[in-house]
């Protein structure tokens, strides 16, 4: 996904987006295929690139995934909105980690220690 096509979409097109690519995601780390979860990580990170650069930082649009189906999707809308709602982030991540859903669970864990730790700071 190239930056030029993103910038061409709506708000509401790049959460679509996002959560489509975390579903896929989450399929590709089930498979085992690396590769691709790396390439669609690299699709993650530029949508949420896009909505930061919208005017008023639109990350928060993020937040309506919350509530996604798939949990690989609420875990990577937690991660993207640290730094524009931290409060309601963190509380998600708390849930994942207590759903004992592997391995979305466990990285929220490691997310939620890094915080607190400072080794990670949103930005």
């Amino acid at each position: 996904m190239s930056g030029t096509s993103l910038d061409r979409r709506s708000i509401e097109e790049l959460v679509d987006r996002y959560a489509a690519t975390g579903v896929a995601q989450d399929e590709a780390e089930l498979d085992d295929d690396i590769g691709k979860y790396n390439r669609l990580v690299d699709d993650i990170i530029a949508v949420e690139a896009e909505l930061k650069s919208r005017t008023g930082d639109q990350r928060t649009a993020l937040m309506k995934l919350y509530d996604h189906p798939n949990m690989q999707v609420r875990l990577n809308a937690a991660h993207a909105t640290l730094a524009v709602a931290p409060e309601a982030a963190r509380a998600l991540l708390m849930t994942i980690r207590e759903s004992r859903w592997m391995p979305q669970a466990m990285q929220a864990g490691m997310s939620l220690r890094n915080l607190e730790n400072g080794v990670y700071r949103p930005n």
